[in-house]
């Protein structure tokens, strides 16, 4: 049996004085609901210095936080029996090859087969961890890799990784035009300020950074690998889409003159690489996942008709 106990130990940052404790620690802890997180202080599980508290509680800064609790279901989500592609899987962790089309979880009108739901029919003690496990999202037709966590152990040690950047993800594309050379697109990402179903480069949104390295030269499109260094919401396609290199076949990004987009159906993305730490053994594990068949046949009809 998995360990399903918790056991945190933090320094409340100076920066979070006269925030209340639970609001400072739903922001410390964003894998974990400020209900849950309030739950918890209720319940005793959470000492400030040492001493029981309550949510309300405001904080000065450089407090000691311990959290000591056994978890519980997050949510009410139903275990299905829907197919997975598992590459690699141990007691911490499983890496699965995601398909073009499966939401990674459920949500606003997707209640349920997500790849949460089918991660619960494989593994139950799942519906324990933040997320059933989930560390990173894949958009819905974004195909290739994801590491979910089976241990509070690999949960906290992989978002450390995410967070330190030190997790390293690796996505094929093919772009609209023809980039002259490979480069890095630092800039920041939020909300569309018109459009709340798009995300777009912003003032004051979310720092992201992507890197991204040609492969192959066409004309009018271009194969590139990108790397991620930070992980926002729809990011590759957001950058690519604001150096004017918008992801082939991208229905929200792209553009109406995109010739090919009609032999795709959807955007060319493909998470082929991720390298992580084990978080038991910390042994540096890499995982590859071929291109689908899809992103192939256009690379060879570029290949064969646009090189």
């Amino acid at each position: 049996m998995r360990d399903n106990n918790i056991a945190i130990k933090l320094s409340i940052p100076d920066e979070k004085a006269g925030m209340r404790l639970d609001q400072a620690l739903s922001q410390l802890l964003s894998d974990y609901s400020r209900a849950r997180i309030q739950q918890w202080i209720h319940d005793g599980n959470v000492l400030l210095d040492g001493k029981t508290c309550k949510p309300r509680d405001k904080v000065s800064g450089s407090e000691e936080v311990s959290i000591d609790v056994e978890l519980e279901p997050e949510g009410q989500w139903l275990p299905q029996d829907i197919p997975l592609e598992i590459i690699y899987e141990d007691e911490d962790i499983i890496v699965v090859n995601k398909p073009i089309g499966l939401i990674v979880h459920p949500g606003a009108g997707v209640p349920d087969g997500t790849l949460v739901n089918a991660l619960l029919h494989y593994d139950i003690n799942l519906q324990k961890l933040p997320r059933a496990g989930i560390v990173h999202r894949l958009d819905k037709d974004t195909s290739g890799l994801l590491v979910i966590a089976r241990s509070i152990r690999a949960h906290t040690s992989l978002i450390d990784q995410l967070q330190t950047k030190t997790m390293q993800r690796e996505y094929a594309a093919i772009v609209n035009g023809e980039l002259s050379s490979g480069g890095t697109v630092d800039a920041s990402i939020g909300r569309h300020p018109k459009n709340r179903l798009k995300m777009a480069v912003v003032n004051g949104g979310k720092t992201a950074v992507t890197h991204y390295r040609i492969k192959e030269q066409f004309t009018k499109y271009t194969y590139v690998h990108c790397q991620l260094e930070t992980g926002r919401t729809h990011q590759i396609r957001v950058h690519m889409a604001h150096i004017g290199h918008a992801l082939l076949g991208d229905a929200v990004y792209g553009t109406k003159s995109d010739k090919l987009k009609q032999k795709l159906r959807r955007q060319a993305l493909h998470a082929a690489r991720l390298t992580l730490k084990h978080p038991g053994t910390g042994k540096a594990m890499t995982f590859e996942s071929p291109l689908p068949k899809d992103i192939e046949e256009i690379l060879e009809l570029l290949r064969n008709d646009y090189s």
